[in-house]
């Protein structure tokens, strides 16, 4: 059997060299397990980054796949295909939302939003374009969205930057009024900032934003790739609010481990019209029949639900490790979305030692690290993370 090392040195060989990853092969998975190339076990607090709504393998998902692999895989939208139209109706029903677009990400599908903003930023605000984000923001890595982006750093390499995005502090209404001219078309923000390290807003945030746009004449958009599909305690996110956008982006966690995205509008803005846009895959019959097998399941089962319960056990485990490792500034999160702050840039040592207590996380700052497993995962598997956790913490 080829080992761990063989197959990193084929990478390195072969693959373009613009991932940073972690020494760590996986070969297969089950629920919230995974084993490496050499046999290795390790509990996976990433999730295919917040993905694996159902864990690794869920026979919903496998069941699913097989089924349509066996039936039809593609067309092409040209035609009707049953998945697709099965998933639109699932998420439509179960959502404040009137139609859907899907795609093959999350970046198409936050491409997909802002160019229905735009689109009516033309018919009804005359021909307003700009959109309002939110600094430490994360949209994607398409031109457009690197631009909608808040963030330098995933900037500075590509520019100039398209035109028409105006950056502002995140959980501050009163700079998106500031910035708010006549060539505001939209504005767009995460309930939870995710790739900043779980920024979480004060709760009358999103309403006050909502207040604001309706004041103006603008629209809404909720980026929903990492929020969205229960992630947070809710089917969506924009529910532990108490909001409704206008538009709504989903990604990650509506694939269930297949690519897929959509972007989700109300009728009064769906501004698009046959021949704006389109995608050869987006909607493609076999992502769409585990999208919809998924979703089906998650919310008969109230997934989200569980998903709330586990938030308490958690985060009362993350900060039982912050009463015992004084490096650790911070913990916080929604649902199971968390992460956990240091006091000194000291995320990559801790993913190293996390690898090899037998933890699999992600760190999205020189500081932070960030948890955002199945939304299956039990207690018992949160306090088996967390002895792991404490192993690698020791040894900082």
């Amino acid at each position: 059997m080829t080992q761990s090392s063989e197959w990193i040195s084929i990478e390195q060989k072969y693959y373009a060299q613009t991932v940073r990853r972690q020494p760590v092969v996986i070969v297969r998975g089950e629920g919230t397990q995974v084993w490496d190339a050499d046999g290795k076990q390790y509990l996976d607090f990433v999730a295919g980054w917040a993905v694996n709504q159902l864990g690794h393998s869920h026979p919903v998902i496998t069941e699913a796949i097989a089924e349509q692999a066996g039936t039809l895989i593609q067309t092409s939208n040209q035609f009707y295909t049953v998945p697709q139209l099965r998933l639109a109706e699932i998420l439509i029903e179960n959502s404040c939302m009137d139609l859907v677009f899907f795609g093959n990400s999350g970046a198409e599908a936050v491409e997909g939003a802002m160019k229905l903003a735009r689109r009516y930023g033309k018919l009804n605000r005359d021909g307003a374009y700009e959109i309002i984000t939110a600094l430490n923001s994360f949209h994607g890595r398409t031109q457009a969205t690197v631009a909608a982006t808040g963030q330098p750093h995933y900037q500075e390499n590509f520019t100039p930057l398209l035109p028409g995005f105006v950056h502002v502090d995140f959980n501050d209404v009163e700079a998106i009024m500031n910035a708010t001219t006549d060539r505001t078309a939209a504005v767009m923000v995460e309930p939870v900032q995710g790739e900043a390290g779980v920024i979480i807003p004060d709760d009358d945030y999103l309403q006050r934003v909502r207040e604001w746009c309706d004041s103006q004449g603008i629209l809404l958009i909720l980026d929903e790739v990492q929020t969205g599909m229960g992630r947070l305690g809710s089917l969506f996110g924009y529910q532990e609010y108490g909001v409704e956008p206008d538009v709504m982006s989903l990604a990650k966690g509506l694939g269930y481990g297949v690519p897929i995205g959509a972007f989700l509008s109300k009728a009064h803005c769906q501004a698009l019209v046959p021949g704006d846009h389109g995608s050869t895959f987006g909607g493609n019959a076999l992502t769409t029949a585990a999208a919809f097998a998924g979703t089906q399941y998650l919310i008969e089962n109230d997934i989200p639900g569980h998903a709330k319960e586990m938030e308490g056990a958690l985060l009362g485990s993350l900060n039982d490790l912050k009463s015992r490792h004084s490096f650790i500034s911070e913990v916080r999160g929604k649902g199971l979305l968390a992460a956990m702050d240091f006091d000194s840039d000291i995320s990559g040592q801790v993913l190293a030692n996390a690898n090899e207590a037998g933890i699999l996380l992600n760190a999205p700052r020189p500081h932070t690290v960030r948890f955002m497993p199945p939304l299956t995962v039990t207690k018992a598997e949160i306090d088996e993370a967390a002895e792991r956790l404490d192993t690698a913490l020791s040894k900082i």
